[in-house]
């Protein structure tokens, strides 16, 4: 961790004399401004470390060497309150030197379908689509619904909706995998547990630029839109659905009023799709020995479970157990999210070789 403060620093003050340079031209110097500006609270914080660590070291000599006793109290305080806040430095500053998802301010296209269990599995999609966006309101970001398949008992076969908030990706990344209920359905008679389960992916939003789709690489089909009957019902074919060829990925979009602005939201879609697939080829490829849950978006394996009659949630990638499956299916995951992320952290510290180096 000190040898990568010290170049850091290092490249700090080098940006610094290059901003001195009367030769710069405007857009160089603006780049290396951002840059340095990007640096400036890991530099202040390593700062802080240092003098810490000096205070802590003169404060434990002056015990040795100090045979006044006024001064010597004096010293073991500073001792006292250093040593936390030193090791408090420590943890903050790792933190800081983990490489960044260059996702985690963007928006989320989140999908949740439901898996095995018949309408059970339906009925807990939409369980977990309310989950989600109680905690989207609490954390007062937005949510648009970009497409959705319903059963007949309020449940959702697929829903497919919008995430928009700054960090949102940073958070909601941790819950893509399978997760699975465990509870006695209503129409269960004789009170039998039944187990069903419901896959939630989480892609972050793209840029056109970021992936570029050829159209002879995909084919578009309209077709009216289904409403709830009434004046809902569209008259016109606004409904879009796009087939990726390369793929064989299907993506249907029928929301929203107009076929443009289906056809770009089913595009979207498809653009966040693609991207995590090569992102997940990038991830696998660089971190082969890290934890396949925590931050993989490895959606193979059940991550959580919501047993209802034990009144308890539990992910499976980390051990951790709530036991109000109330207070969590009304959205408060933050303590799942909070524990994945520290998890996370402390992977990533693991491989770039930081966790047992002072």
């Amino acid at each position: 961790m000190l040898e990568k403060l010290k170049a850091i620093e290092e490249r700090y003050e080098q940006l610094g004399d290059e901003l001195l340079d009367p030769s710069l031209n405007y857009q160089r110097a603006g780049e290396i401004n951002k840059e340095r500006v990007d640096l400036e609270p890991l530099i202040l914080k390593a700062r802080e470390y240092r003098q810490s660590v000096k205070g802590y070291e003169e404060a434990k000599a002056l015990i040795i060497s100090e045979n006044d006793g006024e001064m010597i109290a004096l010293a073991k305080a500073d001792v006292d309150d250093l040593g936390p806040k030193i090791e408090s430095l420590e943890k903050e500053i790792r933190g800081m030197l983990v490489p960044k998802d260059p996702r985690d301010d963007r928006n989320v296209i989140f999908e949740i379908r439901a898996g095995a269990g018949g309408d059970e599995a339906a009925l807990f999609a939409a369980d977990l689509f309310r989950m989600y966006t109680r905690y989207v309101d609490g954390k007062r970001w937005k949510v648009e619904l970009m497409s959705e398949s319903t059963i007949g008992v309020g449940g959702f076969k697929e829903v497919i909706f919008e995430v928009k908030g700054k960090g949102a990706y940073s958070k909601l990344k941790y819950e893509s995998g399978v997760h699975r209920v465990q509870r006695v359905p209503t129409t269960e008679s004789q009170g039998r547990i039944h187990t069903s389960t419901a896959t939630v992916t989480v892609l972050a939003e793209v840029d056109d630029v970021e992936v570029d789709i050829p159209e002879t690489d995909i084919t578009i089909e309209v077709y009216r839109s289904s409403g709830a009957g009434g004046q809902n019902v569209q008259k016109n074919s606004t409904a879009v659905r796009l087939y990726h060829k390369p793929t064989g990925m299907i993506v249907t979009c029928q929301d929203e009023r107009s076929q443009l602005q289906n056809k770009l939201r089913a595009l979207s879609i498809l653009r966040a799709r693609l991207y995590e697939i090569e992102e997940q080829k990038r991830r696998t490829e660089l971190e082969a020995d890290r934890r396949s849950q925590v931050g993989s978006g490895d959606r193979s394996e059940k991550i959580r479970t919501y047993n209802y009659p034990q009144n308890r949630v539990t992910d499976h990638r980390i051990g951790y157990s709530s036991y109000n499956l109330p207070a969590v299916m009304d959205g408060a995951i933050d303590q799942f999210i909070d524990e994945l992320s520290t998890q996370d952290e402390a992977d990533k510290l693991a491989s770039s070789g930081m966790e047992d180096d002072e």
